[in-house]
């Protein structure tokens, strides 16, 4: 049997589907959708976006700011379960996280947190350290451990705008962006954790050392005509699905959002 399953941070689910480029949804082929930064909780869409005809539909939106975060998921079939956020209290609210469980792997679809902006010290100036960064770590451990103590009863997928570069390869900037959120050490070595713990990004499985990939392009500087972009935006596997992975694709011709969608293609 193949799946296809794509992602896509849409920076606005209410606003992208008022644009023509929502096209996208309505011709695609995918049997699981997960969108991050809906900006919306279920009761403030419109039918089509709550209830599309032939999908079961999730959301977890945020409680803690209005038009804020939040993620949905889209899927042909329905799930044998649904669950929202991570366990610990202080880590939810936000509306980041949807987890469900098909018959094959537990799914999930995050939009992890960003590193926040720069602190500034008591002379105004930045300190080199970000006001998120020690939440976005948090969450990052909770979330491996949820997906550890998951997997010992069937495959991860997991998905979503991890909003970090893993590798100098996944950005166009790297030197330069060094010392940014995305791309700090820390940031990058929970990456560096996560792969070794067996998990497998799947684009750089599929097509390697391929370079230009990119995910995100910021709005401010015209960067996607440029491709001046960042890779942030993933479908890793746990190792024990590997064998089933038959294709992961970036389709950066797709328009409407800051960043473009991802796609995998299992064969389970």
């Amino acid at each position: 049997m193949s799946l296809r399953l794509v992602s896509w941070n849409v920076n606005g689910l209410r606003a992208l589907s008022a644009k023509p480029e929502w096209k996208w949804f309505a011709e695609t082929n995918a049997d699981v959708v997960a969108l991050q930064e809906t900006k919306a909780s279920e009761e403030q869409l419109v039918d089509s976006l709550r209830s599309p005809a032939g999908w079961n539909a999730s959301f977890c939106s945020s409680i803690v700011k209005k038009g804020y975060s939040g993620v949905a998921v889209y899927s042909r079939s329905p799930a044998l379960q649904i669950g929202k956020e991570l366990p610990e209290d202080e880590l939810r609210g936000e509306g980041r996280l949807l987890h469900l469980e098909f018959p094959d792997f537990h799914f999930f679809n995050g939009y992890f947190p960003n590193g926040g902006a720069e602190e500034l010290g008591e002379d105004g100036k930045p300190t080199g350290r970000f006001l998120r960064v020690p939440y976005k770590m948090a969450f990052f451990e909770a979330f491996l451990a949820l997906a550890e103590r998951l997997r010992a009863s069937k495959p991860i997928v997991v998905c979503g705008d991890f909003n970090i570069a893993h590798k100098a390869i996944d950005l166009a900037r790297p030197k330069q962006n060094e010392k940014n959120t995305g791309f700090l050490p820390e940031e990058r070595a929970f990456l560096d954790r996560f792969t070794q713990a067996g998990y497998v990004d799947t684009f750089r499985l599929i097509h390697g050392e391929t370079e230009g990939a990119y995910t995100w392009w910021s709005y401010k500087t015209r960067a996607r005509a440029k491709n001046i972009g960042w890779r942030i935006d993933y479908f890793f596997v746990s190792e024990e699905l590997v064998p089933s992975v038959r294709d992961a694709w970036i389709e950066n011709q797709v328009f409407g959002s800051d960043h473009c969608p991802v796609g995998l293609e299992l064969n389970l």
